[in-house]
C-alpha cells in the first residue's frame, strides 16, 4: 500500500473519533490508579497502617476511599476528559504524519523511524495538551478533602475552577510548569509504547498469517507496550509530579529540577524515585490496552462505514449514468 493510499484511507477524522472514543474509555477505566498513583509519588513518607506497616497502592488506595470515599479515587477526572479527545487525536494524527514523513520511496518505515515517529508524536502531544491537563489533574488529586462531607470545600471545585484559579494565583505560565519533563515522560512513552506495538503487531500478523489480529491479541501486546514506558521513565515522572503539585514559581525550570531532585534524593532516598511505579504500570499498561483495542476496533468501524458510503456514492452514481436524461 502506497503512502498516499495510507493517508487517504486514515483521514483526521478517523483518528478524532476513534482516539477520542479510546481515551474516554481508558481514562474512566485507569484513572483511580494515577490517583494512587500521584498520592504516593507526592507522600514525602511513605503510606502506613496503624501497626506500622507500609502500604502497598491497594493499601493506599483502601485508606483514600475510607477517609474520603470512592469518589475521591476520580478526582482531576474531568480535566482528563476534556483533554482526552485532542490529546489522542494529536497522538495517532502527528504519529501517522511523522511516521509518513519518515517512510522511504515504498511507503516503508523502518523501526528507528516509528520510534522516532513515536517520540515527537509524545512531544506534540505533551506540549499541545497533556502538560496543562496534568498540573489541572495534579492539583485536584493532591487535595485531600472529602468529598462525601459536602461542608469540606476544597481550594479547587473541579477542572475548570482549578485552571481559573492557577491562571489568577500564579499566571497562565504555571499552567506549562514541568512541560519539558512532561514532553520527556511523553515522547519516551510513545517512542516505546508505538514501537513495541508496532513490532509485536507485525511479528503477531506474520506468525498467524493474518492482516489483521483479533481484538484479544490486540489487547495483550498492547498491555505489553503500555508498560515500556513507566517501566523506562519513572523517576522523570515522580520529580515531574512534585514540581507540578507546588505553586512556588520562583527561579528558573532547571532549578526547579534540580532542588526537588535534591530533597527527593537525600531526604528520601534514591528509592523514592520510583514511588508509584507499580499503580502506573497497572493503570498505564491496562489503560494502553483498552486504548489500542478501542481504537483499532472503532477506526475500523469508521473505515467500513466510509467505504459503504463510498460503494453506494459508486452504485448510484452508476445508476444515473445509465438512465438517461430528460
Amino acid at each position: 500500500m502506497s503512502k498516499n493510499e495510507q493517508q487517504k484511507k486514515t483521514p483526521l477524522v478517523t483518528h478524532l473519533v476513534a482516539g477520542g472514543a479510546a481515551g474516554f474509555m481508558e481514562a474512566c477505566t485507569c484513572h483511580p490508579l494515577d490517583t494512587i498513583k500521584v498520592r504516593m509519588q507526592l507522600a514525602k513518607n511513605a503510606y502506613r497502617s496503624a501497626s506500622g506497616k507500609r502500604l502497598g497502592f491497594l493499601g493506599v488506595g483502601v485508606r483514600i476511599v475510607k477517609n474520603e470515599s470512592f469518589w475521591a479515587l476520580y478526582k482531576g477526572l474531568g480535566a482528563v476528559i476534556a483533554g482526552i479527545v485532542p490529546k489522542m487525536a494529536i497522538r495517532f494524527s502527528s504519529f501517522e504524519a511523522y511516521k509518513g514523513a519518515l517512510a522511504d520511496e515504498n511507503g516503508h518505515v523502518s523501526r528507528t523511524g516509528v520510534f522516532f515517529a513515536g517520540l515527537a508524536a509524545g512531544t506534540t502531544e505533551a506540549v499541545l495538551v497533556v502538560s496543562p491537563m496534568d498540573l489541572i489533574k495534579i492539583r485536584l488529586q493532591a487535595q485531600r478533602n472529602s468529598m462525601a462531607d459536602p461542608m469540606d470545600i476544597p481550594k479547587y471545585r473541579n477542572a475548570p475552577h482549578a485552571a481559573y484559579t492557577i491562571v489568577k494565583e500564579e499566571g497562565i505560565r504555571a499552567l506549562y510548569k514541568g512541560v519539558a519533563l512532561t514532553a520527556l515522560r511523553q515522547a519516551t512513552n510513545q517512542a516505546a509504547n508505538f514501537t513495541a506495538y508496532q513490532e509485536l503487531k507485525r511479528i503477531g500478523r506474520k506468525v498467524q498469517e493474518l492482516d489483521e489480529l483479533p481484538s484479544y491479541q490486540t489487547l495483550v501486546i498492547g498491555g505489553i507496550s503500555g508498560a515500556m514506558g513507566p517501566l523506562s521513565n519513572a523517576p522523570i515522572d515522580t520529580i515531574k509530579t512534585r514540581i507540578q503539585k507546588s505553586n512556588v514559581s520562583t527561579g528558573s525550570a532547571w532549578s526547579r529540577f534540580t532542588i526537588v531532585t535534591t530533597e527527593i534524593y537525600k531526604k528520601e532516598g534514591f528509592r523514592a524515585f520510583y514511588k508509584g511505579l507499580t499503580p502506573r504500570v497497572l493503570r498505564v499498561a491496562p489503560g494502553q490496552a483498552v486504548t489500542f483495542v478501542v481504537y483499532e476496533k472503532v477506526k475500523s468501524w469508521l473505515d467500513m462505514f466510509k467505504d459503504k458510503v463510498q460503494e453506494e456514492g459508486s452504485i448510484t452514481d452508476g445508476v444515473k449514468s445509465v438512465i438517461p436524461s430528460k
